[in-house]
């Protein structure tokens, strides 16, 4: 699988707001790096939780543009969290078998991440600290 393969089968995932199939294609040690916390959160089933999460969150989600280098891509979005409008881009890792080992979230505004941080916390925030701890 190639980093193409893995984006083309994330964007399906999307689209569908479905993330069932994303297990497979995220490393067991994969890590993800929230906006809202400063230290990352390690293992499939972290990144699995907050990805899956994010989308039940997110309103009128879409990606814009897409820019891929190597190993990785880098893909703008905008959303809509509580009303509170917001920018964004995943900053994807993949290794030589194109499996996530690295997810990144960066947001804007600061309102926009407030919402978003407020949302997420409500729905899995324990759940995702725990991971932390683990």
């Amino acid at each position: 699988m190639t980093l193409d393969d893995t984006l083309a089968r994330w964007h399906a995932m999307v689209e569908r707001r479905d993330m069932s199939g994303l297990p497979e294609i995220v490393h067991a040690d994969a890590v993800f790096r929230s906006p809202v916390a400063h230290t990352p959160y390690p293992s499939r089933d972290a990144v699995v939780l907050a990805l899956s999460t994010v989308l039940t969150v997110f309103e009128d989600f879409r990606y814009h543009r897409q820019f891929r280098d190597g190993s990785d891509a880098v893909l703008e979005f905008s959303a809509t969290v509580d009303g509170k409008a917001l920018r964004g881009v995943d900053l994807i890792h993949v290794d030589e078998d194109g499996l996530i080992t690295e997810f990144e979230v960066m947001v804007r505004p600061l309102s926009g991440l407030q919402a978003l941080g407020a949302a997420m916390g409500q729905r899995i925030g324990a759940q995702l600290t725990g991971f932390k701890d683990a």
